[in-house]
């Protein structure tokens, strides 16, 4: 799964996500793309259970290129645990995802097989985003 090698900080406070984005919303290296349409954080598993879903639908024809990294460790205290005693351990990744973000891009197939795909992998993602394309 997707998560960095090292921090410069082992434990992060949560921090805000919200707001519109005004770079990373247009397609750098693919003709077709999954934008969100509004904001929220995105784990490392749902951005491998949704790449996973589109290489199984492209079949090893096409490439795809993810244009998030979860950065970001979320902590969980273990359950029936006291309040106090300090900050829980890391539970997962996660990575802050704005509104009009690209998640992923797609080339090297039809549009018919882009749309699938990307409908897949929305089917994934918590909230809602749409498919795009290069005019």
């Amino acid at each position: 799964m997707l998560q960095p090698k090292r921090t410069k900080y082992r434990k992060y406070q949560k921090g805000s996500v919200g707001g519109k984005l005004s770079n990373r919303t247009t397609l750098s290296f693919g003709k077709f793309g999954i934008k969100s349409l509004s904001s929220g954080r995105l784990s490392a598993q749902v951005i491998e259970a949704a790449r996973r879903s589109m290489t199984r639908k492209l079949r090893r024809s096409g490439q795809i290129w993810i244009r998030v990294f979860p950065d970001i460790p979320v902590t969980e205290k273990p359950a029936e645990v006291r309040m106090g005693k300090g900050k829980g351990n890391i539970a997962y990744w996660v990575c802050r995802i704005k509104a009009g973000q690209i998640l992923f891009e797609l080339d090297g197939i039809s549009i018919e097989m882009a749309k699938q795909a990307i409908l897949l992998a929305a089917q994934k993602i918590p909230f809602p985003t749409e498919f795009i394309e290069i005019n």
